[in-house]
């Protein structure tokens, strides 16, 4: 968070999310050059930029309560790829009766064994 009394840019605020732009390691995560390069460029040149940065007006965050929360202003959500569920159905049905099979071969391996089948 960067704060200043004398901004030249006093009627809007730049909100970045760089929530995603680090490496983990171990237990700390790590911000790389490259990450600290983009921040740093996009707070200089102000940019906005799609799921990264907004360039919010004194107006828009007023319409907001003043929430200062930079999920309200810059949307990081990616939607995620439908399922069908025909196909996830036929490949629960062919998991099941795989899996008949199976019982099915273990049950005359513990018959021949001379063991009770664990099912």
């Amino acid at each position: 968070m960067v704060v200043k009394k004398k901004r030249e840019h006093s009627g809007n605020v730049l909100f970045i999310d760089a929530s995603q732009h680090f490496e983990k390691v171990k237990t700390q995560n790590v911000l790389r050059p490259q990450d600290i390069d983009k921040i740093v460029n996009t707070y200089r040149t102000r940019a906005a930029e799609d799921k990264y940065s907004y360039v919010a007006t004194l107006q828009e965050i007023a319409e907001n309560d003043y929430n200062l929360n930079i999920p309200r202003y810059v949307d990081t959500f990616e939607e995620e790829e439908a399922v069908n569920l025909k196909t996830v159905a036929k490949e629960l049905k062919k998991l099941d009766a795989d899996m008949k099979t199976t019982d099915a071969t273990i049950a005359a391996y513990c018959k021949e064994l001379g063991i009770e089948t664990p099912f």
